[in-house]
C-alpha cells in the first residue's frame, strides 16, 4: 500500500499536486481541509467546533482532526493507498496516524514536502482568495497567522519523518508538471 503525506505550508501547491498524484497512483485523497469543510457545511458537531478554530487561522485540536480522519480512512478498506493532504500537522498527529495505519497493517511510505518561500506563499494565497472566495485566503493577517502556525507548530513534523528516513523535500516553485515529475521520481524510487 502506498501512503503519502503531502506536506508544505499553506499555498505551497498541495491541492494541485495531490490531484495529479491521485490520478497517476490511484490513491484516495484525504485532505483535512476538505474533510473540515464537509463537516462544517454539514453542520456536524465536529465541523462547528473545527470552524471556530479555522476562522481564527488556528489549528483544529488533534482529537477533533483525528476523529474526522479516522472516519474517512474507515470508508475505504480496499484502497491502494492514501495521500494525506494537510495532515499530520503536529508530532502527536503523526504518531496517531502511524498508530491508525499500523492497526490496518500498513504505514506511511513517505512524506513529500513542497518547499516554497514565504513571500511566494502570501502572493499565492491572496490570489487564491480572490479567485475562490475562501475567506481564510483573503485576509493578510489570517494568512500571516497561518504561516506562523505552520512554521512554529507544523514544520517540526518534518523531524518526525526525517528520523524514520521518510522525508523527501521538493522545490515547490516552477511549472506544475515539472514539480509533479519530481514528486513522481521520489515515489517511483521506493515502489
Amino acid at each position: 500500500m502506498l501512503n503519502i503525506v503531502l506536506f508544505g505550508p499553506p499555498g505551497a501547491g498541495k491541492g494541485t499536486q495531490s490531484e495529479k498524484l491521485i490520478d497517476k497512483y490511484k490513491l484516495i485523497h484525504l485532505s483535512t481541509g476538505d474533510i473540515f469543510r464537509a463537516n462544517i457545511k454539514g453542520a456536524t458537531e465536529l465541523g462547528t467546533l473545527a470552524k471556530s478554530y479555522m476562522d481564527k487561522g488556528q489549528l483544529v485540536p488533534d482529537e477533533v482532526t483525528i476523529k474526522m480522519l479516522e472516519s474517512e480512512v474507515n470508508k475505504h478498506p480496499d484502497a491502494n493507498g492514501f495521500i494525506f493532504d494537510g495532515f499530520p500537522r503536529t508530532k502527536a498527529q503523526a504518531e496517531a496516524l502511524d498508530n491508525l495505519l499500523k492497526s490496518k497493517s500498513t504505514s506511511i511510505t513517505m512524506m513529500l514536502a513542497l518547499e516554497v518561500e514565504e513571500g511566494e506563499l502570501k502572493k499565492r494565497l491572496l490570489l487564491r482568495g480572490a479567485n475562490s472566495g475562501r475567506a481564510d485566503d483573503q485576509n493578510p493577517e489570517v494568512i500571516q497567522n497561518r504561516i506562523n502556525v505552520y512554521n512554529n507548530e507544523t514544520f517540526p513534523v518534518k523531524d518526525y519523518f526525517t528520523a524514520q528516513n521518510k522525508y523527501k523535500g521538493i522545490h515547490g516553485i516552477g511549472e506544475i508538471d515539472e514539480i509533479f515529475n519530481m514528486l513522481c521520481n521520489e515515489i517511483d524510487a521506493v515502489k
